[in-house]
């Protein structure tokens, strides 16, 4: 997914073949499952190429081992900006190792804003109105059981603080886990 002057398409763009890219293997940063209290069911709401720190974590077993259900959501404009409907929805259920929590435990939902698709509106109308617990069979997300990691544009994080915030969240960190946290890379900038 290519963001027109995105904060991070803008920089990813220009990576050619050969060059570095530094990669750590202790997850940093503010959107960590460390930085949140423990939970029944963890929401991983995403926009646009916030998909990318969640492709990690669901593919983490601790997650599946410290929530009871996990949902992602991943709305973008179109169909053909959901890159990795079919490894989420398909290849992920069969995989050796991980496949079995991945078929019982996560729930995906993704959705579009500009075309006809099953799953249509933005994240934050879905959660206003409902229709995302609806369709995912929960009940609407409370602090006392559940937690919520953030990450898309800026003004969807934004948007979905308040709403967090509205209903009792607390946001989380390293030095006092909450019932939230939030993607801040580019929220400052």
């Amino acid at each position: 997914i290519k963001v027109q002057d995105g904060p991070l398409t803008s920089r990813l763009q220009h990576i050619k073949r050969g060059d570095a890219l530094l990669v750590g293997a202790k997850p940093v940063g503010t959107l960590v499952k460390d930085n949140l209290r423990p939970g029944r069911t963890l929401y991983m709401l995403s926009t646009g190429t916030g998909l990318a720190p969640f492709m990690s974590l669901i593919r983490d077993p601790d997650v599946y081992d410290r929530f009871e259900k996990v949902v992602l959501t991943h709305t973008c404009r179109e169909v053909s900006e959901l890159a990795y409907h079919d490894y989420i929805s398909k290849e992920m259920p069969a995989h050796e190792y991980f496949g079995d929590a991945v078929r019982e435990q996560l729930i995906y939902y993704p959705s579009v804003t500009r075309e006809p698709f099953r799953n249509q509106g933005r994240i934050t109308d879905l959660i206003d109105s409902g229709k995302l617990f609806t369709d995912i069979g929960l009940p609407e997300f409370t602090p006392e059981h559940d937690r919520i990691m953030i990450c898309g544009s800026p003004e969807m994080l934004a948007d979905l603080q308040k709403r967090a915030e509205d209903r009792g969240f607390t946001e989380g960190n390293s030095s006092r886990p909450g019932e939230y946290v939030i993607e801040k890379a580019f929220v400052d900038r």
